[in-house]
């Protein structure tokens, strides 16, 4: 995603389309303890290098620009896609509230957090973290994945950004879906152990 300075442009220029429509949009407060920007129902295309690349819709959008780090905040939820250069969705993201650290360029997302890749693959949490800048989403939490012909349950996980590429760190079950056997797609290494009451083992998905 386009860093800070590109999620403000966007920000403003939402707002006040949302302000054109909806008879909602842009409030401007001096005091520091305040969002300085507050946009009500929002939808917005951010391009980066002149390639749309991202979706975001979301019911409140707040911009803390004189906080100490900078930060914008979702608390009434958020909706993401990411778009490839054929603008085909290659992941999405949906979570009750996010926040995110402009300078780090990181994202938290909490609360029935939703995603799916572009292969279909749910992934479902109640916390999900996302590094722009590693290009790593990850999370601490249990976490449920429901694929084509099988869920995986387990705790921590790990993935690349469009999250085709990921670990479970210590996965707690496979459970088939119907009766054929799962693809052999699955790498189970062992891990160093860390947590005694998971299965001493990650899960990896290539």
């Amino acid at each position: 995603m386009a860093g800070s300075v590109m999620l403000l442009a966007v920000f403003l220029c939402a707002c006040s389309s949302s302000s054109q429509k909806e008879g909602e949009g842009v409030s401007v407060i001096a005091r520091d303890s305040l969002p300085v920007l507050t946009g009500d129902t929002v939808s917005t295309l951010i391009s980066d290098s002149g390639i749309t690349r991202y979706r975001i819709e979301t019911a409140k959008w707040l911009v803390f620009d004189k906080k100490e780090p900078t930060y914008q905040e979702f608390p009434e939820g958020i909706y993401l896609e990411q778009f490839d250069e054929d603008l085909s969705v290659q992941a999405s993201l949906k979570a009750d509230y996010a926040y995110y650290n402009e300078p780090d360029q990181h994202w938290t997302l909490r609360g029935n957090v939703h995603a799916m890749n572009r292969k279909g693959e749910h992934f479902d949490t109640q916390e999900l973290k996302w590094d722009q800048r590693a290009h790593r989403v990850y999370s601490d939490s249990a976490i449920h994945i429901t694929r084509e012909r099988s869920i995986i349950e387990g705790v921590g996980f790990e993935s690349n950004e469009e999250m085709s590429k990921y670990t479970i760190m210590h996965p707690t079950g496979v459970f088939p879906i119907d009766e054929t056997e799962e693809s052999a797609e699955q790498n189970v290494q062992e891990e160093p152990s860390k947590a005694p009451t998971h299965p001493q083992r990650k899960l990896s998905q290539n």
